[in-house]
């Protein structure tokens, strides 16, 4: 039996990444999807018609673009597949670290998503460097930084999430939701709130990059720094300090 994304690698559940009583997801998974959502959107708007999470799609892409004789699609599929592999060893590794007995309780997840930050944030200074508009040089960078991102997330939701939700690929998601309706006739409503709340973090990602282009990736940016705050919060999982 295939491990479950929860349990990858023997590691635990981390508390903030886990699903709040009522079956409803945790602000943090909430808002992580959001952020995916959004710079999936401006990947595929800005950044040469690719996404940073969704890798089936990209694949299709890269044998569309070979076998329409598309260097240029190929390069940006390939590089968009080599960051987003890269970062999933990283985020993993980094979320199977164990928690130290220290203020604040910094683990590996966390540290995991300060690193998905700081390259989001790299991001945004790279796409206001060139004021939005991307060449094609600066495509390959911006993606790679921003697919290295969401792999960093993908691989610290598979190794410290819940074992049933992604925040990146839910193609498995709805596969899985529509498949227990049938053989349970159980409905996930968690993991239905997600297959909703990634076109809306899409949606917001391309109006931003069609009304305030130059300021797109700062939704993104400042999504993920609300996540790190919250991940402290004893209301998204973690009890408070002992007095």
């Amino acid at each position: 039996m295939a491990a479950e994304p929860g349990a990858a690698g023997g590691a635990t559940t981390t508390g903030w990444l886990r699903r709040q009583k009522g079956s409803v997801p945790s602000p943090t998974v909430v808002a992580l999807t959001l952020v995916t959502g959004a710079v999936d959107a401006i990947s595929f708007m800005a950044l040469g018609g690719v996404f940073t999470s969704v890798m089936t799609a990209n694949l299709a892409l890269l044998g569309l673009a070979v076998g329409s004789d598309n260097l240029t699609l190929a390069w940006h599929v390939v590089v968009a597949l080599a960051g987003y592999a890269c970062g999933i060893l990283a985020g993993a590794w980094c979320g199977i670290r164990p928690a130290r007995e220290r203020p604040f309780r910094w683990d590996g997840a966390r540290t995991a998503l300060a690193g998905e930050l700081l390259l989001v944030c790299g991001f945004l200074a790279g796409w206001l460097a060139v004021g939005g508009t991307p060449d094609t040089a600066a495509q390959l960078g911006l993606l790679a930084t921003a697919s290295l991102a969401m792999g960093c997330q993908s691989g610290l939701i598979r190794v410290a999430g819940a074992p049933d939700v992604s925040t990146t690929y839910l193609t498995g998601t709805l596969t899985g939701i529509l498949a227990e309706l049938v053989t349970t006739r159980r409905l996930q409503r968690s993991n239905l709130v997600l297959i909703g709340v990634l076109p809306l973090g899409a949606a917001l990602g391309g109006a931003l990059v069609t009304w305030a282009r130059p300021f797109a990736p700062v939704l993104p940016a400042a999504l993920l720094a609300a996540t790190l705050v919250l991940s402290f919060t004893p209301s998204d999982g973690r009890r408070p300090p002992a007095a």
